[in-house]
């Protein structure tokens, strides 16, 4: 008798046990659910980090607008179209075609969240809320909150740039912005796909930038898969958890 009720006690305790987890799971996710939510609401990320919308270096100056995907104007998502035709069309090669119509619905879908930078080199910082419509764009970058193996991340979709204002500093510049917004909105990690093919944009976020190759990119999630794929997916986290997760380090 006496040992069956401590084995029923044990079940008892053990039940409790897992519907305590359960919800310490849900709560979780819950409040992941929210910081993402939070993050994606936000209209204006610049707002938070002034100093950051005006770039005056090098011989450039450029000043910087939030925008989102789904209140981009005609001219607008044609320059988005171009730019990334121009860019990325020999990085992807055969496979740019499928690649271009994929790229075309992810601009325009309302969870993208975007900075133009447009290029204004005789305008103050105090005249240019005046100006931005007049001032040619000369690139962006398109992101969103979203989650990664439960993590919650900022993933950055494009940053691109014409070729007359990059190698100014202005791409570090800008993901260095990103790393900010992802960091104030609570996010474990920013995260980017890079194609294989260019070179000079896996230095610049391996190298430059420090980016790691996520633990959840083909190449390491099985190699010989890895090796079929054009891609890789890079990380940057920013905690400990993330860190274990995203880039496999305990």
């Amino acid at each position: 008798m006496e040992s069956r009720g401590v084995a029923s006690h044990s079940n008892i305790v053990s039940s409790k046990q897992k519907k305590a987890k359960r919800r310490e799971i849900l709560e979780k996710k819950k409040a992941i659910d929210e910081l993402i939510k939070a993050a994606s609401s936000e209209k204006d990320h610049l707002v938070y980090f002034q100093p950051f919308c005006h770039y005056n270096r090098n011989g450039l100056s450029v000043f910087l607008e939030s925008g989102s995907g789904d209140k981009l104007s005609s001219s607008v998502k044609r320059y988005i179209q171009n730019l990334l035709k121009v860019n990325m069309e020999m990085a992807f090669g055969p496979e740019w075609s499928t690649e271009e119509k994929v790229k075309c619905r992810d601009m325009v879908a309302s969870e993208a969240r975007y900075i133009f930078v447009h290029e204004a080199p005789n305008a103050s910082v105090d005249e240019i809320s005046m100006k931005l419509d007049k001032s040619p764009l000369v690139g962006f970058v398109n992101y969103r909150f979203t989650l990664e193996e439960d993590i919650p991340v900022l993933y950055v979709y494009e940053i691109q740039l014409e070729s007359h204002v990059q190698g100014k500093g202005l791409g570090k510049f800008l993901m260095q912005l990103i790393e900010l917004i992802a960091r104030k909105s609570c996010m474990g990690a920013v995260v980017l796909t890079v194609q294989k093919a260019n070179a000079l944009a896996m230095n610049f976020y391996r190298s430059k930038l420090r980016y790691t190759i996520s633990s959840i990119s083909p190449s390491r999630v099985d190699p010989l898969m890895g090796l079929e794929k054009s891609y890789e997916i890079l990380c940057k986290a920013f905690d400990h958890e993330a860190k274990a997760i995203l880039e496999g380090s305990g």
